[in-house]
């Protein structure tokens, strides 16, 4: 998994990001009062205490500029953060020279502590684990610098520094995504929503009104007789459309009854399930070739007007779709005699695509009992 990297925030991220900087705030506060009771705790060790003050002023001033600025969603950028990174690093490498070798002697901290963090959780928030792990390690190199001998316990502090950026950089990202997806959720219940006023204006008059015509024409008989029938194509259509859900669910994935659809008619009913049926769109874009190619045999070797049925089902590790017909079903041997003479509609269309989405076809068929066509493909 790699870090979320970023220049300006994306949209609608910045909000779920404010809780972020205003706990880094309140650590910059926090840290700081500690360094500023440190320092009164030392300062007569120093080589130059007067200076020490100077530095915790500046701590103070740029703790709080950088709360300011990084409560505007605009000044969380480069430059913001390289100085916030510099200005760390400076009262970092000044340390020791204030304290001087008697204070360094007694092994006494820089003045700064744990203030040198703030920078390297500034980079983990507004980038991501590899901009906070990058900063860590340019504090720590600063830091191993202050040190004037070195030993296991000069690496705490980098190692400290690092496990921050990569938690806090981790913990930004999964806010940046979480944001996103609730996103996309609010955005599809508003489809959802509008979709079913739709589905209800167009049930109380489209489908209504397909309905009168489908009826009459079959009563009128004739050429009235054929317009009701394309009425009532359309009904189906149309009813399978509005009542389907969305195409794509929050996962991104497709929903296989959306596209499915397509093919439900007059002669052809379509059954799903009340959930989103969600498959790759590669292997929903194969599934419904294949289907297409079943339903074009029925057409094909059957006679006018014979009905098919489409049946969904989703199961635990696998989808299963289903076409029967109740057509003059087919003869033993026929379709190895089809492949054999070079007609591939089956072997191809069918269990080529089926094949190559490791999924498995099985056909069953009695003379005069119509044929059922069974597709199984991984979940």
């Amino acid at each position: 998994m790699t870090a979320v990297a970023r220049g300006p925030a994306r949209p609608g991220t910045e909000e779920f990001e404010v809780p972020l900087w205003r706990a880094l705030a309140v650590f910059r506060i926090a840290a700081l009062s500690y360094a500023a009771v440190r320092v009164a705790q030392n300062f007569r060790h120093y080589d130059h205490p007067v200076l020490s003050w100077v530095v915790i002023g500046v701590m103070a001033g740029w703790t709080a500029l950088t709360i300011y600025g990084y409560r505007q969603p605009r000044w969380r950028r480069w430059p913001l953060l390289i100085a916030d990174l510099a200005v760390t690093a400076a009262c970092l490498l000044v340390s020791p020279a204030i304290l001087g070798p008697n204070g360094l002697q007694l092994g006494i901290a820089n003045i700064p502590v744990a203030w040198i963090a703030s920078p390297v959780l500034a980079w983990a928030i507004s980038g991501g684990r590899r901009r906070g792990v990058i900063a860590a390690i340019i504090m720590g190199i600063c830091d191993l610098i202050s040190f004037s001998s070195y030993n296991g316990a000069s690496l705490d502090s980098p190692v400290l520094l690092i496990l921050a950026g990569l938690a806090v950089g981790h913990v930004a990202r999964l806010s940046v995504e979480a944001q996103e997806r609730l996103q996309r959720a609010t955005e599809l219940d508003a489809a959802n929503r509008e979709r079913e006023r739709l589905a209800r204006g167009i049930h109380d008059s489209v489908l209504q009104v397909l309905a009168l015509v489908q009826r009459r024409g079959t009563e009128l008989g004739g050429e009235a007789a054929e317009l009701g029938r394309l009425a009532g194509e359309q009904q189906a259509a149309l009813r399978t459309l509005v009542g389907s859900g969305p195409a794509v669910p929050p996962d991104g994935d497709v929903d296989l009854r959306t596209v499915l659809g397509r093919y439900a008619s007059g002669t052809v009913s379509l059954a799903t399930p009340a959930h989103p049926v969600a498959v790759p769109a590669t292997v929903a874009d194969e599934l419904t070739l294949a289907v297409g190619a079943a339903l074009a045999n029925v057409a094909q070797h059957c006679a006018t007007g014979t009905r098919a049925w489409v049946l969904v089902e989703k199961e635990d590790s696998s989808v299963l779709v289903t076409i029967r017909d109740d057509g003059p079903g087919i003869p033993p041997g026929r379709l190895d005699e089809a492949a054999a003479a070079g007609r591939l509609g089956v072997a191809q269309s069918i269990k080529g695509r089926i094949r190559d989405l490791g999924g498995s076809v099985a056909y069953a068929s009695t003379p005069g009992q119509g044929t059922e066509v069974e597709l199984r493909v991984p979940a």
